[in-house]
């Protein structure tokens, strides 16, 4: 055993040298590489000398010798770790680490094949598969095999990045058969529906604000076209690896992060990149298929905390993926996750060191601070003239634990186009990037506009109240355009327009009344051919007299009269409580309770009306103190606002699904939580795979992390 561990400390070696303020100096023209000499035949000296003399390949000058990748100087004592292999020669460890990291396991030198490589972990099947049959790949903290020595991690060092993030792995060719037209390749297209207000008018009445829900769904994806159906993703995740994310907050985030490498599909690509307090690509935009995933998972266990945080440099980095890559698939998205607020960038910056005052300052998330974004993901910072040119790239945020900076995370994710969630306890992170992803790997319409038209002479449109969408009237309220972007399959996003009505006289004896015609144009995400659908115009009737039946609201249109008045008030209610006027804030979400329960839709137990009334009592529990408040009550509250302004489901304190289930049927009572049932699927997939993983493994501080086997 002796000699075993003799014969791998002189073939296996590098040294970790102490830090010095040098630089390594290029090395100069005299000193060119010289064949090494043979080695002598006698027995191998125990002596230093004769140590040194094995480890380091001989020139002709042994204080000045040179790395062959970089041509850079490895004299010892310029803080630079040191590799020897089997062979002899000797290299900078961070040069033949990030050789082998793009697949070069033969020596630069003598072209020998290397048994022993740097930072390369085995995957036999003996070894890495557990019990249930899926991957296993440990994180860097897990207890080696009792019968492999364990050499200590080296210092962990950034490797080397290209100076152009062009390297990302080329997309598949895409057949004959992938690019068919939208009726063979999906069925189905996005329905329109529309409801007026009331049915009726009386003819001599003019209304000068009369309101029409339109909305708009999109169609479900088959269960057994997981990848066909929908739209490729180009995805980048940026995490917060500093200090404070050390421990199981790292483990269980590593599990997160290998369960969305586990769901992307072959034609997905991954890019990892990580930030304390600077930031660096740990891997770069690669396929998922099975090496990809299995590499993936490799960066991501390699992964460990230290440092400040700097989220504004993270972001930067995931957005140059993005930006430089060569290739492009059709959805492209970032999801950040961050347990702290940026030490390094905005006011907080100033209180690197005041851990006291970091939790009640709220100024990170100001107007400055959002001018350090790259406008392909911040549009407010982009010229006038390539607003519209540009691309934008949707930032889903991750505020995980209590000290996290909600309000700068929110305004990130709301410059984006993205959402914010809200992972109040440690243990649903993986369930938050369940309900994320099981949204963006179900994209099947992009680029979707709502259009609706004035039907008549008379009718204008007065406003569209659209949430974070953007709307435009136009020719003189007689048009109104809403930019909807990516549809989720089976997601709705339901508007009400507003109108003006005028009395029936000008239509001379007209029964009926036209008031909007629909229509609305997107491009299908697997085919990427534009479709428009029509649909039917809306109309009123207009009586003499208007019926008991006729003065009845629409539930369809009071429900979403709910859902914006919930909304409103809870901002308004979130604004008096920044202010320290939690008294007030309590009171307007009092009021607004007690209309929406004496409403019509709520009176007729309508399931949206339930859950609002849900959430406008928790968020009063919230509010019930400052300390409350500062400690969860802002971050739920704005998790709740991203939510209902794009009408898309966030993850808020420690729940993920918040369906409720009793009345009305989907087809006229719409998403609840706007979760869709992929989402629902994807958690619930999270949420039972932890439960296997309970049962199966006894719990450790580490955890591992596990690949499921594609079927």
């Amino acid at each position: 055993m002796s000699g075993t561990w003799s014969k791998l400390q002189k073939t296996l070696s590098f040294r970790q040298q102490p830090k010095s303020p040098t630089d390594n100096g290029a090395s100069s023209g005299s000193n060119s590489k010289s064949p090494p000499p043979p080695r002598p035949p006698s027995a191998p000296s125990s002596s230093s000398f004769s140590r040194f003399s094995r480890s380091f390949s001989s020139t002709s000058r042994s204080s000045k010798r040179t790395c062959a990748i970089c041509l850079g100087s490895m004299k010892p004592g310029n803080g630079q770790a040191i590799f020897t292999a089997e062979c002899s020669h000797s290299f900078h460890f961070s040069c033949i680490a990030n050789s082998v990291k793009h697949g070069n396991y033969l020596c630069p030198i003598c072209r020998c094949k290397w048994k022993e490589i740097p930072l390369m972990s085995s995957f036999s099947t003996d070894a890495t598969i557990n019990s249930a049959g899926r991957t296993r790949v440990s994180p860097l903290e897990d207890h080696y095999p009792d019968n492999v020595s364990r050499v200590p991690p080296p210092v962990s060092l950034p490797l080397p990045e290209p100076l152009h993030f062009s390297d990302d792995e080329p997309l598949p060719s895409i057949t004959v058969d992938q690019t068919s037209s939208p009726s063979t390749v999906h069925s189905e297209s996005v329905v329109l529906r529309a409801f007026p207000e009331y049915s009726a008018v009386a003819a001599s009445e003019a209304v000068s604000r009369f309101a029409v829900l339109v909305g708009v769904r999109a169609p479900p994806l088959a269960d057994d076209a997981r990848h066909r159906e929908r739209a490729r993703i180009d995805l980048v995740t940026v995490l917060d690896v500093s200090g404070s994310m050390a421990g199981s907050k790292l483990s269980l985030l590593k599990q997160a992060v290998c369960f969305v490498i586990d769901n992307l599909g072959p034609s997905d690509r991954l890019a990892i990149v990580t930030f304390s307090s600077g930031a660096q690509r740990n891997f770069p935009l690669r396929r998922m298929t099975e090496q990809g995933r299995r590499e993936a998972a490799q960066a991501v266990n390699a992964i460990s905390a230290n440092g400040g945080t700097n989220i504004v440099e993270g972001l930067k980095k995931g957005v140059r993926v993005l930006e430089e890559r060569r290739e492009r698939n059709p959805v492209a998205s970032i999801v950040l996750l961050s347990d702290g607020r940026d030490t390094y960038n905005g006011d907080n910056a100033n209180q690197r060191h005041s851990p006291r005052n970091r939790r009640s300052s709220n100024a990170t998330s100001g107007p400055e601070y959002l001018n350090l974004l790259p406008s392909s993901i911040c549009p407010r910072n982009r010229e006038a003239l390539a607003a519209d040119q540009l691309p934008t790239f949707h930032v889903h945020t991750f505020g995980f634990g209590l000290d996290h900076d909600s309000s700068a995370m929110h305004a990130i994710s709301d410059a984006s186009g993205g959402t914010f969630s809200f992972i109040e306890t440690v243990g649903t992170v993986q369930d938050a990037f369940a309900m994320c992803i099981g949204g963006l790997l179900s994209v099947v319409a992009q680029e979707l506009k709502l259009t609706v038209r004035s039907a008549s002479r008379g009718v204008d449109i007065g406003s569209i109240p659209s949430g974070r969408y953007t709307s435009e009237i136009s020719v003189q309220g007689k048009q109104g355009v809403i930019n909807i972007g990516n549809l989720y399959a089976d997601e709705e996003k339901e508007f009400l327009v507003y109108l003006s009505v005028p009395s029936a006289e000008i239509e001379g004896s007209a029964t009926k009344t036209s008031l909007l015609q629909i229509t609305c144009g997107y491009k299908n995400a697997t085919s990427e051919e534009m479709v428009s659908v029509e649909g039917e115009t809306v109309e009123i009737r207009r009586p003499p007299v208007l019926s008991p039946t006729d003065v009845l609201v629409s539930r369809e249109v009071d429900r979403q009269i709910n859902r914006l008045a919930v909304a409103e008030t809870i901002a308004e209610a979130q604004q008096m409580a920044e202010m320290g006027n939690l008294e007030g804030a309590q009171a307007v979400l009092a009021n607004r309770r007690s209309s929406l329960l004496s409403s019509v839709s709520a009176q007729a137990g309508d399931a949206l009306c339930n859950w609002l009334d849900t959430e406008l009592t928790e968020i009063r529990e919230r509010m019930a103190s400052r300390e409350r408040y500062e400690q969860t009550g802002r971050a739920y509250v704005l998790s709740g606002l991203s939510s209902h302004s794009w009408q898309r489901a966030t993850t808020r304190g420690d729940t993920t699904t918040q369906i409720i289930s009793q009345g009305g049927s989907s087809s006229n009572s719409g998403a609840i939580g706007y979760e869709t049932p992929s989402m629902i699927n994807m958690v619930s997939k999270s949420q039972n795979l932890s439960l296997a993983n309970r049962v199966e493994q006894v719990p450790r501080p580490n955890k591992t992390c596990n690949l499921t086997p594609r079927s």
